[in-house]
């Protein structure tokens, strides 16, 4: 609680790397159980501008390296819940 979290994220692919690969994190909480997403990326990180998130996460990955990492700022207990990492580089998924 109040310190910065790295939610790590890492994935392979066989096919290269282009502007088609996009990742999502989505969150679904402890509680509702209703899923949000929270990151997406597609050539450049597009931060949620809605939600409990807003403003909190920030891109840490390296899509080149294989790292699609995000950080949470000033997690809360209520941010519990189960976070899913999607990375997609077509025609892998």
């Amino acid at each position: 609680v109040g310190e910065q979290v790295t939610l790590k994220c890492s994935f392979k692919s066989s096919s290269p790397i282009t502007e088609s690969l996009t990742i999502d994190w989505t969150y679904r909480p402890v509680t509702s159980g209703q899923m949000e997403t929270i990151f997406h990326y597609q050539s450049v990180p597009y931060l949620t501008t809605v939600g409990k998130f807003k403003d909190r996460i920030s891109w840490v990955g390296s899509v080149a390296t294989g790292d699609a990492s995000i950080a949470i700022q000033s997690p809360v207990m209520t941010d519990n819940g189960t976070f899913i990492c999607s990375v997609r580089n077509p025609p892998d998924v």
